[in-house]
């Protein structure tokens, strides 16, 4: 027996988590089985926690969409037990049990070999977030971007991806703009290599004018809606922006304008079903890139039993940094 936050469903249809007891038998199929050291909290995983089960179809279940660990069996070639793996996406913690457990099995193809520099509990720092902020920031070095450009603007830039973003550009030469709407984090941005501090309602406010100043060299932008539309009218000539979230809607009331006249370049960004060739891609940059002093400063410890609560928390904007889930405390 060991220990999981399960899902359950009533049958008037109303979901709540707890910490249960379950056995290995109960876990789902899968060629790799891992003894799991840490997970985060991630917006997902506070949609999967929280009332309505968010994301999840079949009950019980267990969330956690990220998580490193140990392998303790594997009937898949590429593992064998005592590697060390990381995983993030595939819609594990969504449609297949994930990290929120003290073992998990899984398809071994979704697993990536925890790159040498980083133990398990960084990589849990990282998580999804900090795994999406390095494709972002690939993703514009791959459009042109180089320190010297300009500066980068990061949104929501106290969040999970904004803060390993930030400190990544900084660490690399890039001078950083970030976007909070919380005025008390300027601190905490400053410390993580951020240059300026860019209030949220300066971008919020809508304009007319499809173009504006030239003003970023990139962008990796978290929020989407209004701020998104407004922050591609002040890109510089030839500038791409990675949109990695929608915390301010999915709508983009935009004109096409600073893509014809500017040549501006709006690059989407998926962590879920990023293919295996990038994943290692970007998890030797984060080895190489991220200082660890700096993404040890963004961690909040946790255990399993904080899990329902934090849930909550993040689903409104209340979760700074990255939160390091210990499932075995």
């Amino acid at each position: 027996m060991f220990n999981a936050l399960v899902v359950n469903k009533n049958e008037e249809g109303k979901t709540s988590a707890a910490v249960e007891q379950i056995t290995v038998d109960q876990l789902p199929e899968g060629d790799v089985t891992v003894a799991v050291e840490y997970s985060t909290v991630n917006y997902k995983d506070g949609l999967c926690v929280g009332p309505g089960g968010g994301l999840v179809r079949n009950y019980p279940h267990v969330p956690g969409i990220d998580f490193a660990g140990t392998v303790e069996a594997s009937d898949n070639p590429n593992y064998k037990a005592g590697d060390k793996v990381v995983l993030t996406g595939w819609r594990v913690g969504e449609a297949h049990w994930g990290g929120y457990s003290q073992k998990a099995r899984v398809k071994g193809d979704w697993l990536v070999p925890l790159p040498a520099g980083i133990e398990a509990r960084q990589a849990m720092a990282v998580g999804t977030a900090g795994f999406t902020a390095m494709l972002a920031i690939m993703a514009l070095e791959d459009h042109g971007l180089k320190p010297g450009n300009g500066p980068v603007l990061v949104t929501g830039a106290a969040g999970g991806v904004g803060s390993v973003a930030t400190a990544i550009l900084s660490n690399l030469g890039y001078e950083v703009a970030g976007v909070t709407g919380r005025p008390e984090q300027a601190d905490y941005l400053k410390s993580l290599g951020a240059t300026q501090i860019v209030a949220r309602e300066e971008l919020n406010e809508t304009t007319k004018r499809p173009l504006e100043a030239e003003t970023w060299a990139g962008c990796v932008d978290a929020v989407g809606g209004d701020m998104l539309a407004r922050v591609l009218g002040q890109m510089k000539y030839g500038a791409s922006v990675s949109a990695v979230g929608l915390a301010g809607g999915a709508g983009l009331p935009a004109t096409v304008i600073p893509f014809l006249l500017r040549g501006v370049n709006l690059l989407g960004i998926d962590s879920v079903m990023q293919p295996y060739d990038n994943r290692l891609r970007a998890w030797e940059r984060l080895a190489k890139d991220l200082p660890m002093d700096k993404l040890e400063a963004m961690i909040t410890p946790a255990t399993l039993s904080d899990l329902p609560g934090l849930g909550k928390d993040i689903l409104k904007g209340q979760v700074k940094g990255r939160v390091v889930v210990d499932v075995n405390t």
